[in-house]
């Protein structure tokens, strides 16, 4: 019998992993809790209806039809026996494994205060996704029937918390949408009107980015109309709004539309893999894994992507964390399969080394900034060039052809007419614009998620 190869999650990393494996005489099984890999550092433009599902998503099925030894299954992975070499679905079936790469993602951080979540949606998922389109549309629409100037005021109010990458891209995209794409469609409101607030807890956005980027970032914000408020923690979200705390005290801000872009955590896989083998997690719940990202006492597992507290060891330096994004799964991924090949050779593992490429977040039309590694030094620019960047970086990691016509077209239509061509939502009225909804199949892109 051939070695049997089990990868739990399609991300980045899973499906770098499987694709590493390709031409290896083993049997792999790629299990997955929805039917899709998803390209998330576009997820944003899904929410903020720039961009359809489908553009950004591929059935992981269609991605390895051709790759004879992946079996793909639609599952949910529950408990993990290391010792019988196990993995328990959820409708209780069993699975065996030789060797086991787990890289079941991260999720939402509400740093204990699970409660805001019905009030403040994160994004990580395609549901996520359509949940803040759904919010952020018919906040205008509630806003043209509405006659009390406070209540409208705060339906046009929208709040996005965490200034990392996916803060600031939603929240110049929100202005965009109030400024260029609805204005002349309404006639009881002027959606220009509209405010767009970024809160971030720390002294400045884009943190992990160079201070002079981050300057940048903000002057590129507050032209698209955000106001950003920095060293604002957030201390309370309801229905009604949120309330933060600043050098001057505290502070009530009305909005019926608030998105939560502020914390990750790992995978509750993580809290299982732990209780099984007994191996660290770290404070957000990642697991610690070994040099080569294997766990200690467990070789034949391994854990990558953001599941993993990982550390970059390169020759001659001292071992420094990886971040989570999305070169780093891949690179984990790659090292995984590669060091499971070495065990069936009867080959020492490598330690993981992560190369980094620099860090990219666009502010909105024409705006971004590029913070590049290079041999010759670091290499930072921002503004329409760092915007050019951005695009074709993206355009060129999409999965497929045909996703890479579709957005580069979608984008090019945008640029030209402001116009935002998926801002179709199903099902969804009025009602609950700050609790849950109970429309979430995203029937309207043509792609219902599974799982």
């Amino acid at each position: 019998m051939r070695p049997q190869i089990l990868i739990i999650g399609c991300g980045f990393g899973g499906l770098e992993a499987a694709r590493a494996l390709r031409r290896a005489d083993v049997d792999i099984t790629l299990v997955d809790k929805t039917n899709h890999h998803l390209f998330q550092p576009l997820l944003y433009q899904v929410a903020t209806a720039g961009l359809s599902a489908p553009s950004i998503a591929a059935p992981i099925r269609h991605l390895f039809r051709r790759q004879r030894n992946v079996t793909t299954l639609l599952a949910e992975i529950v408990a993990i026996e290391p010792q019988a070499r196990t993995v328990t679905l959820k409708d209780g079936a069993q699975l065996h494994w030789d060797h086991l790469i787990v890289a079941a993602g991260a999720t939402h951080s509400y740093f204990g205060r699970d409660d805001w979540a019905p009030f403040a949606p994160g994004l990580k998922t395609l549901e996520d996704a359509f949940e803040i389109r759904r919010r952020v549309l018919m906040a205008f629409e509630a806003a043209e029937r509405e006659d009390d100037p406070a209540r409208r005021a705060a339906l046009l109010q929208f709040v996005v918390v965490g200034g990392g990458p996916t803060g600031v891209e939603l929240a110049g995209t929100f202005a965009e949408i109030a400024r260029h794409t609805l204005p002349g469609e309404f006639r009881r409101i002027d959606p220009r009107q509209a405010r767009v607030l970024l809160v971030e807890g720390g002294p400045r956005v884009l943190q992990s980015m160079p201070e002079g980027l981050s300057e940048r970032a903000r002057e590129q914000l507050a032209a698209l109309g955000v106001e950003v408020k920095v060293g604002a923690r957030v201390t309370g979200i309801d229905a009604e709004g949120l309330d933060i705390t600043t050098a001057t005290g505290p502070e009530r801000l009305l909005s019926r539309c608030v998105v939560w872009a502020a914390g990750v955590a790992a995978s509750k896989l993580g809290r299982a893999l732990a209780e099984a083998t007994g191996c660290t997690l770290d404070r957000a719940g990642r697991v610690v894994v070994e040099p080569d990202l294997s766990l200690k006492g467990h070789a034949g597992i391994q854990v990558i992507g953001d599941l993993a507290a990982a550390q970059s060891h390169a020759p001659g330096r001292e071992p420094r964390p990886v971040p989570g994004v999305s070169p780093g799964a891949k690179q984990m991924g790659r090292c995984a399969a590669a060091n499971i090949l070495r065990r069936l050779r009867g080959e020492a593992t490598q330690a993981f080394r992560y190369r980094d490429y620099g860090n990219l977040a666009t502010i909105g039309r024409n705006s971004a900034v590029v913070d590049l590694g290079t041999p010759a030094g670091a290499l930072r620019f921002s503004g329409y060039p760092a915007w050019l960047f951005w695009l074709f970086a993206h355009v060129w990691f999409l999965i497929g052809f045909r996703n890479r016509f579709v957005v580069l077209l979608d984008w090019a239509w945008a640029y030209w007419t402001y116009d935002r061509s998926a801002r179709v939502v199903a099902g969804a009225g009025l009602d609950g614009l700050s609790g849950a909804s109970p429309a979430r199949d995203g029937r309207a892109d043509g792609c219902r998620p599974a799982g």
